[in-house]
C-alpha cells in the first residue's frame, strides 16, 4: 500500500506540472512520466519490488478511451470519406512497410532474426505484437522492449510536436470541463462494461478499446443517450490509468537490456517517424484533412496518446481513429503471413 501511495505522489506531481504548463493530455503524460520515474527509482529504495498495474486498471483505462472515441463518432465522417478510403488504405499499408524495412537495421546485431527485427519495429499494435511474436518465431523479449521503446519515444515527442510544430496547446478536452450527470455516468458504465464483454466474445483486435468504441457509438443512437457525454474527470482517470500502466513497464533492467541496440533502434525509430510524418502530409493533401489530424493518424504507435491528443486539441477524432485502427487491423491480419515470408529469408 505504501508503494502505491508513493507512486501516486510522484504521478500527481508530474501531472500537476504538465497541467500547469498546458501540455495536451497532461494526465496521460503525467501518469506515464511519473510511473516511469518511479519504476526506475523504486526497486530497493521506495519499494521492495517493482509494481505492476492490475489487469483491471489497464482494461478500465482502455475501455474509457474507447468510450471517449465512440462518444465522438460521427457516422457522417465515415461515409464522407468516400473516395478517400483507397488513399487511407494505401497510406496505412505504407506505414507498415516503412517500419518493417527500417527495423531490418536491427539485423546488424548478431542474433537478431528478420522476424524479430520486423516485429520489434512494425508500427502500431505493440501489445498485439508482443503477444504474437513468440508463437510466430520472434524473440519476444527483444520485441517487447523495442516496441515499447518506440511507444515511449512517440508518447514524449507528441506534446513537443503538437506544441512546437502545430502550435496547439491545452490540457483539458476541447469542450472545457464537464462534470457530467447521472445519465452520463450510466452511459459510460454501460459502454465500458458491455464493450469489454463484446470485445472478448467477438474476438476483436485490441478488444478492450474496439469493443467500447462500438458500444458507445451504438448507445448514442438510443434516444435516452443521444446527447450523453463522457465527463472530463472520467476522461482524466482513463488517461491516467493508461499512462501509469505503460510507464510501469519500463524498468531499469529492461532499459539496460537494449543498451547495445539503442543507437540502431534510435535510427530505425527516427526513420520510421520521419517517413510516417511525410506520409501524413501526403494524406492531408489527398484527403483535405488538417495536417495535425493527418500527422496524428499516421503516428507509428502510441494509440491512446494519439486519441487523447486529438481529443484535447479539438481534432477530427473519428478520422484519426479510423486510420489508426485500420492500420492496427492490417498489422494483426498480416503478421502471420509476414512471419512466414521472413523466415524464408
Amino acid at each position: 500500500m505504501r508503494a502505491w501511495l508513493r507512486l501516486g505522489i510522484v504521478v500527481v506531481v508530474a501531472s500537476t506540472a504538465l497541467e500547469l504548463t498546458q501540455v495536451p493530455s497532461a494526465l496521460l503524460f503525467g501518469g506515464l512520466l511519473g510511473a516511469l520515474v518511479y519504476a526506475l527509482l523504486a526497486p530497493g529504495r521506495l519499494a521492495p519490488r517493482p509494481l505492476d498495474a492490475p489487469r483491471w486498471v489497464s482494461l478500465t483505462g482502455q475501455g474509457v478511451v474507447g468510450t471517449i472515441v465512440g462518444a465522438s463518432v460521427d457516422w457522417g465522417t465515415f461515409t464522407s470519406l468516400g473516395w478517400s478510403w483507397p488513399v487511407v488504405v494505401a497510406v496505412s499499408a505504407s506505414t507498415i512497410v516503412v517500419s518493417v524495412l527500417a527495423g531490418q537495421l536491427l539485423r546488424l546485431h548478431r542474433g537478431v532474426t528478420p522476424v524479430t527485427a520486423a516485429f520489434a519495429s512494425i508500427a502500431g499494435g505493440a501489445s498485439g505484437m508482443t503477444a504474437l511474436s513468440r508463437d510466430l518465431g520472434a524473440d519476444d523479449r527483444v520485441v517487447t522492449v523495442l516496441q515499447y521503446l518506440r511507444v515511449l519515444v512517440v508518447l514524449f515527442s507528441l506534446p513537443l510536436v503538437v506544441g512546437l510544430v502545430f502550435h496547439e496547446r491545452g490540457g483539458a478536452a476541447a469542450g472545457g470541463f464537464v462534470l457530467g450527470s447521472g445519465r452520463d455516468l450510466l452511459y459510460c458504465a454501460l459502454a465500458v462494461g458491455s464493450g469489454l464483454l463484446l470485445g472478448r466474445v467477438a474476438h476483436l483486435p485490441s478488444p478492450a478499446i474496439l469493443g467500447p468504441v462500438v458500444t458507445a457509438a451504438v448507445l448514442h443512437a438510443v434516444p435516452g443517450f443521444s446527447d450523453a457525454v463522457v465527463p472530463t474527470w472520467v476522461e482524466g482517470l482513463g488517461y491516467l490509468a493508461i499512462g501509469v500502466q505503460v510507464g510501469l513497464r519500463f524498468t531499469l533492467e529492461s532499459l539496460r537490456s537494449i543498451a547495445r541496440m539503442l543507437p540502431t533502434a534510435a535510427v530505425s525509430i527516427a526513420l520510421t517517424m520521419v517517413t510516417c510524418a511525410g506520409l501524413g502530409l501526403a494524406l492531408a493533401a489527398a484527403t483535405g484533412t488538417s495536417r495535425l489530424d493527418a500527422y496524428l493518424a499516421t503516428t507509428p504507435g502510441g494509440l491512446y496518446a494519439v486519441l487523447a491528443t486529438s481529443t484535447s486539441t479539438g481534432g477530427n477524432v473519428t478520422f484519426v481513429t479510423a486510420v489508426q485502427l485500420l492500420r492496427l487491423l492490417l498489422v494483426l491480419l498480416l503478421a502471420p503471413t509476414l512471419a512466414r515470408l521472413l523466415r524464408r529469408d
